[in-house]
C-alpha cells in the first residue's frame, strides 16, 4: 500500500500549516492556515489552492491558531463541503478566532483599495469575510482525545493532547488497505511541558512515520519557576515605567494574553510592579478569555484559568471608538492588542503612534517569524514601514521568552524520542531553516529514523510505505526553495527606502541631496 504526503504549508517557514495525504481514492487534508511573514509569503494565501478542494474527504484539525486554521473559510468557497475534524476547545476558539480573522481581512483591505485608488492600482478582495468565516463554522465536527474517529473509508485518526493551547491535539491517523495498515503521526505545535495552564504533551509510540514541528528546533531554553518568570515580567514592567511612557504589548490573543493579565494583575495587586490601568484592545482577546473560562479544566486543562476575571485594573476596549479612546490617555498605562507579531490588528494603530516616542516601551512576548513587523523590532531596524508610513524607531524594544507555548529544542527531541520506534521517516515542519536544521542534527545524533530524517520544503510530496520513503515526482512549486523563511524584495524595499530618506535627512546641503538623487536616477536609467 501506497500513501503519498504532501506539504503545502509551514514547510521551510513557520506559518500555513496544511499537509495532504492521498491514500487511493481518500483525501484528507492536515490543517489549512494562513501564511504570515514576508509580502511574498502571505500573496500564497490569495492563490488557489495547489489540490482540489471539492476533492478533499475530510479536514483534520490540530488547533486554533491562524497559522493552522486560517484559510477553512477559503476552503469552503472553493467548493470543499466536507467534515472539519476538530476538539471541542478548537471548534470554539475557531467560532471567534475565523470571524476576526475575516473581519480583519476586510477592515485591511477596504485601507489598502484606498491607498490604491490613490495610487492608480486596481482593488483586491479580501480572502474570505466574517460572514464566510460563520458559515465555515457549520462543517466542524467536534472529537473527544483519545478515541478513534472514522474520518474517511479506510482512514481513522485520534487526537492526543498537545499542550500547547486550548484543545491542541497532535493527530495520529491511521490508513488500512487490503488489511495493510500505516500510521502516521502529526505533531501540530507542541507545548513545553511544566505549564500551569496545561498538561504535557502526549501522543503514542512505534509509529510508521512522524512529522514534527521546528519551531524552536536549535534554541534550548533553562527551566523556569512561576516565581522567576514574574520576577521577569516585574523588572520589565518597572522598567517601562521609569522610562516615562505607556508599555504595549502585541500578544496572541489565545492564551498567552490570557497568562500575561493573570501575571500582571498579580504584581500588580501584590505591590510587585507599578500599578496601572490594562487595556485589553482585542475583541477577540475578550471573547477568547470567555471561552477559556468555559472550557477551565477540559482538553488537558487544570483550572488554572479561574484567576482570569475582571479586576479593577483590566479595561476591556472592545469597539473601535473605545480603542481610539486609548489615545487619549496620559501618564503610566499598559496596552495588550493583537496581533503578537505586529502583522495585522490594532497593534499596528498603536505602533503607529508610539515608536517614534522614546519614552515607550514595546514588549515582544513571543515568537516573530521572518519579514513581519514584529521580527523586524525584534531585530533592531531604526525605522519600519507601518500602512504606507515610513515610521522611526525611537521606543524601547524589549523581548522576553518566558510565556512561550512552544517546546524547545529539548523538549521536541524527548517528544520525539518517546514516539518511537519510527519504522519509516520523520519530516520536519513548521520551523524556519536554521530550526529545521538545528532539530534534524538532534534527531540524527540520538538515531530517530536515522537516515530517514526529511527537512519538508514548500509543495514536496513524498511516497510512504511501511519502512521506506521516496521522494514523489516534482511538481512546480508556487516559491523558490530558499523564499518561504527569508526577507523578500518587500522588505528590502522598506529598507531602502528608510535609509535613502535617512541620507536626505543627513545630507549637508541642498546640493548634496540633489547629487544624490541624481546619481540614483542614472541607475535607473
Amino acid at each position: 500500500m501506497s500513501v503519498r504526503l504532501h506539504f503545502f504549508g509551514a514547510a521551510g517557514c513557520v506559518t500555513g500549516s496544511c499537509m495532504l495525504i492521498e491514500a487511493g481514492e481518500q483525501r484528507v487534508l492536515i490543517d489549512c492556515g494562513l501564511f504570515q511573514g514576508s509580502k511574498t509569503l502571505k500573496e500564497l494565501n490569495y492563490g488557489p489552492f495547489p489540490f482540489d478542494a471539492k476533492a478533499l474527504d475530510a479536514v483534520l484539525l490540530t488547533h486554533a491558531h491562524i497559522d493552522h486554521s486560517g484559510q477553512l473559510p477559503k476552503l469552503m468557497l472553493a467548493g470543499f463541503a466536507g467534515k472539519i475534524f476538530a476538539t471541542r476547545g478548537t471548534r470554539d476558539l475557531c467560532s471567534v478566532m475565523l470571524p476576526d480573522a475575516g473581519a480583519i481581512q476586510e477592515m485591511e483591505v477596504e485601507n489598502l483599495n484606498a491607498r490604491n485608488l490613490r495610487h492608480g492600482k486596481p482593488p483586491v478582495a479580501p480572502i474570505y469575510t466574517r460572514r464566510d468565516a460563520h458559515e465555515a463554522m457549520r462543517l466542524f465536527e467536534p472529537v473527544v482525545l483519545d478515541e478513534w474517529v472514522e474520518v474517511a473509508s479506510g482512514v481513522r485518526a485520534r487526537w492526543w493532547n498537545a499542550g500547547h493551547i486550548l484543545g491542541s491535539a497532535s493527530i495520529e491517523v491511521e490508513v488500512s488497505e487490503d488489511g495493510e495498515t500505516q500510521t502516521l503521526l502529526f505533531s501540530g505545535d507542541l507545548g513545553p511541558g511544566g505549564r500551569r495552564f496545561a498538561e504535557d504533551p502526549q501522543g503514542p509510540s512505534g509509529v510508521d512515520h512522524l512529522v514534527i514541528e521546528s519551531t524552536y528546533g536549535d534554541t534550548e531554553r533553562a527551566p523556569i519557576s512561576e516565581t522567576d518568570r514574574k520576577a521577569k515580567l516585574a523588572a520589565e514592567v518597572m522598567a517601562a515605567h521609569v522610562a516615562g511612557g505607556p508599555l504595549l504589548i502585541p500578544a496572541f490573543a489565545v492564551e498567552r494574553t490570557q497568562e500575561l493579565i493573570i501575571d500582571l494583575i498579580d504584581l500588580m495587586e501584590s505591590n510587585q510592579a507599578p500599578p496601572a490601568p490594562i487595556f485589553l484592545d482585542s475583541p477577540l482577546a475578550v471573547q477568547a478569555s470567555e471561552i477559556f473560562l468555559r472550557h477551565d479544566g477540559e482538553d488537558g486543562g487544570n483550572g488554572a484559568f479561574a484567576r482570569l476575571r475582571e479586576s479593577h485594573w483590566l479595561r476591556f476596549t472592545e469597539q473601535p471608538d473605545e480603542s481610539r479612546a486609548i489615545e487619549r490617555m496620559h501618564g503610566w498605562h499598559v496596552i495588550i492588542a493583537a496581533s503578537g507579531m505586529c502583522d495585522a490588528g490594532r497593534v499596528r494603530h498603536h505602533l503607529k503612534r508610539l515608536l517614534w516616542r522614546p519614552e515607550a516601551t514595546v514588549m515582544l512576548t513571543g515568537f516573530q517569524a521572518v519579514g513581519t513587523l514584529g521580527r523586524l523590532l525584534q531585530d533592531g531596524k531604526r525605522a519600519v514601514r507601518i500602512q504606507g508610513d515610513d515610521i522611526k524607531v525611537a521606543a524601547r524594544i524589549r523581548s522576553i521568552d518566558v510565556y512561550s507555548g512552544h517546546a524547545d529544542a529539548n523538549a521536541l527531541q524527548r517528544w520525539a524520542e518517546a514516539r518511537g520506534p519510527v519504522r519509516g521517516g520523520v519530516f520536519i515542519t513548521h520551523g524556519e531553516p536554521e530550526s529545521s536544521e538545528g532539530l534534524e542534527r538532534r534527531l540524527r545524533s540520538a538515531r530517530i529514523a536515522e537516515g530517514r530524517i526529511v527537512r519538508a520544503q514548500l509543495d514536496q510530496s513524498y511516497d510512504l510505505s511501511v519502512g521506506s520513503v521516496a521522494a514523489a515526482p516534482a511538481k512546480p512549486a508556487r516559491l523558490a526553495q530558499d523564499v518561504p523563511g527569508k526577507l523578500d524584495w518587500h522588505n528590502a524595499r522598506s529598507e531602502f527606502l528608510a535609509r535613502l530618506h535617512a541620507k536626505l535627512d543627513a545630507a549637508p546641503t541642498n546640493a548634496a541631496r540633489e547629487a544624490l538623487l541624481e546619481a540614483l536616477s542614472k541607475e535607473l536609467g
